[in-house]
């Protein structure tokens, strides 16, 4: 015998349609994502591009002040000096 086929009509739902996440939550999405994408990039830089895009425009302005400077302990002064104005952190 075959089995009874049961037909329903559907029921209009009573919880109200999910919100459109705010323009903060999408900003902050599409910044990860961003982010993401920008660090895969990074990864497959060859390392000369690599280096001049992340590390020698502070490294050359810290050697610059570093001669204007000249402490006592140089690289001590080049590490602190780094570390103030590392881009990343502002």
């Amino acid at each position: 015998q075959p089995a009874a086929v049961v037909k329903t009509e559907s029921q209009p739902s009573s919880a109200p349609p999910a919100a459109a996440p705010s323009s903060a939550a999408a900003a902050t999405v599409a910044a990860a994502s961003a982010s993401s994408v920008q660090q895969k990039n990074m990864q497959a830089l060859p390392i000369r591009a690599y280096l001049d895009q992340t590390v020698v425009p502070i490294l050359l302005d810290g050697m610059s002040e570093l001669v204007k400077e000249r402490p006592q302990n140089p690289v001590e002064w080049l590490a602190a000096y780094l570390l103030r104005n590392d881009p990343q952190k502002k």
